[in-house]
């Protein structure tokens, strides 16, 4: 019988008191006395956030199909338990067992947005683990971080052991196992994580040493020594269809962001939109099979009881057997009156029959992504996109019954202009229109809603964007300021709803994003002012960090403002992602020239994804 690390009556002061007992359905139970290994997976915000990451899920299966490894579960406790846990010194602990954090051999962190990175010094500082990898001994659990902002660690180096680079499923087991060697040997921590450092894809930062010119810009990145690779190159799953993936995925108590099945069809985008770091991180793009898909679509909505299944990927669009799985999911939810959710559909892939196929299991809001208002900076952007291939699309969407369009676009795109701010407006106000064109007075039940929704635009590592120069937080008003005039200006502005995203935080996740090692030392500080749960615009203090980032004499301007060099050394250029360094050049002067980079299945762009001899890049080309 477990005893539950905060008591009843402290359970019942606390808002959601589910998000800290555990006993979820199928969480695992194991016997510590027939484990060798104890693994915590941590995800650094809100239990109902990070239960929705489907990363977590695959390698917590992973993790406990194995006899030797416990994996439990932990996330960042909400404003009132952190206070609790203050107040009545109770440390941090996981949900299975509910034995405190810093008793575990592994505390593995995924990083999956910037603005959690303060939530990652909640979780130390209620552990009880010393900030510093340096400060650490084998009393307190390896820190490893993994997700796709490992892809710059640099500005959370020195509060983690090691970093995992690439998809967990490949080198994990000998990442443990070589721990349980050098534990075995009687091992010191360092020489553990000097020889873990050696493990492909595996990055251990205490051991480098970055250099700067005089204008603060990277002039070099050393090693301690030359058994320490000076080049880490990303792990990646060459068989997609033949790895883990959760069968019966953990149930929570409490309802979260996406509180249903989530089935992942494939990895990776052929788009190669110039924006996107998850486009160019993923690559190359690999489908899961049809048989495999089927199987686990069935075992999990049977083991887990949930009413919807979402088919994952950053292009659903683009799966080739996507006919095929919808069929037959159609006809098996509709059994067991499940309800099927279909995101990242392109707009120029949309399909009627797709549409009327899911509509009698589910009709929701659909969304859109034209990224840019006119086609000009569509180009530039490589969205490869047409007005009148959206305005077709929404049409096709109208006819099938939907009367409500989310559209999300970006502003401080590279280049943009006020005919492209402009240009928002006028694409919304065409799509309204092409509503009340298609859908006769009679027939219109509800009434049309387009919902345009802005967010900033943040240049992210391994894009070809990563050279481009960010606004000061008082051009990004205007600019939300000019769209919603645009809006207001429109024939059919009654039906556009317009929502922006708040400048101040884009600012410091672009700070985070493309940072230095530096940068660490202002994160702790604005942690030490109270700053965390940045991403919660609630609690975030933008003063704080301002006040941080003059406190440790660094200037935001120097990583926002500044247009790189395209010789310029990065902070994160020690690490192979897949794609080339020269494709990406070659991508951002294709940008400033307005030319589209056809799609991967059109023809191969060598990019240098290739090398991992998989996925697409072994399919013939064309006719896509």
């Amino acid at each position: 019988m477990r005893t539950l690390a905060l008591p009843e009556e402290i359970l019942l002061t606390i808002e959601k008191p589910a998000r800290y007992i555990g006993g979820e359905v199928n969480s695992v139970m194991k016997d510590r006395s027939k484990i060798d290994l104890r693994f915590c997976m941590c995800f650094p915000d809100v239990y109902e956030i990070g239960m929705s990451h489907l990363g977590i899920q695959i390698l917590y299966d992973m993790f406990n199909r194995w006899e030797d490894v416990w994996c439990e579960r932990v996330y960042s406790p909400w404003i009132d338990a952190d206070q609790v846990l203050r107040e009545k010194k109770i440390p941090l602990f996981a949900l299975e067992s509910q034995d405190p954090i810093r008793d575990f051999d592994f505390l593995g962190i995924t990083l999956q947005y910037e603005m959690c990175y303060t939530n990652v010094l909640q979780i130390l500082d209620l552990s009880r683990i010393p900030f510093f990898s340096t400060e650490r001994t084998w009393e307190h659990p390896i820190v490893i971080g993994g997700g796709p902002c490992v892809y710059n660690p640099e500005p959370i180096a020195p509060f983690f052991d090691l970093f995992y680079i690439g998809e967990g499923e490949t080198m994990y087991r000998r990442l443990l196992d070589l721990y349980k060697e050098m534990r075995r040997m009687g091992a010191d921590r360092t020489s553990f994580l000097r020889e873990a450092g050696k493990l492909p894809g595996i990055y251990a930062p205490q051991f480098y040493t970055p250099h700067y010119h005089e204008d603060g810009t990277l002039s070099g990145f050393t090693a301690e020594d030359d058994s320490m690779p000076l080049t880490i190159r990303k792990e990646l799953v060459t068989d997609v269809s033949s790895t883990y993936y959760p069968q019966k995925p953990v149930v929570p108590f409490i309802k979260c962001t996406q509180d249903r099945v989530v089935l992942e069809i494939q990895r990776g985008c052929i788009r190669g939109c110039r924006f996107c770091q998850a486009g160019q991180l993923y690559r190359p793009v690999r489908e899961r099979s049809l048989s495999m898909l089927k199987e686990q679509a069935i075992q999990m909505i049977d083991s887990t009881g949930h009413e919807e299944i979402s088919l994952s990927s950053l292009s659903s669009s683009d799966y080739s057997k996507l006919p095929e799985l919808l069929q037959y999911l159609i006809e098996e939810c509709a059994e067991r009156k499940v309800n099927i959710s279909l995101p990242s559909l392109r707009i120029d892939a949309f399909s009627l029959d797709v549409m009327s196929k899911i509509q009698d299991i589910k009709k929701s809001s659909l969304t859109f992504a034209p990224e840019a208002g006119t086609q000009r900076l569509r180009n530039v952007i490589n969205k490869g996109l047409t007005k009148e291939v959206i305005l077709n699309g929404a049409i096709e969407a109208f006819k099938g019954g939907w009367t409500r369009v989310k559209l999300y676009f970006m502003l401080g795109l590279p280049t943009e202009t006020e005919a492209d701010i402009r240009g928002i407006a006028e694409l919304a106000n065409e799509i309204a229109a092409a509503f009340f064109e298609t859908v006769p007075k009679q027939q219109r039940r509800e009434k049309i809603q387009i919902v345009v929704s802005t967010s900033f635009f943040i240049p992210k590592p391994f894009t070809p964007f990563q050279w481009a120069p960010m606004y000061p937080k008082e051009t990004y008003i205007e600019k939300a300021y000019a769209t919603r005039k645009a809006i207001s200006e429109q024939l059919n502005q009654r039906s556009i709803k317009y929502n922006w995203h708040e400048a101040d935080v884009s600012l410091i996740e672009g700070v985070l994003a493309r940072g230095d090692r530096r940068v660490a030392g202002v994160l702790l500080n604005a942690y030490r002012r109270g700053c965390f749960f940045d991403a919660w615009s609630e609690y975030y203090h933008h003063e704080e960090w301002l006040a941080a980032f003059e406190e440790c004499g660094l200037s935001i301007d120097f990583y926002t403002m500044r247009e790189r060099k395209l010789d310029e050394l990065f902070p994160w250029d020690f690490i192979d992602c897949g794609v080339t360094k020269q494709f990406l050049k070659q991508e951002w002067e294709r940008a400033m020239a307005e030319e589209i980079t056809p799609n991967c299945k059109q023809k191969c762009n060598a990019c240098g994804a290739a090398r991992y001899g998989c996925g697409i890049c072994m399919e013939p080309k064309g006719g896509a």
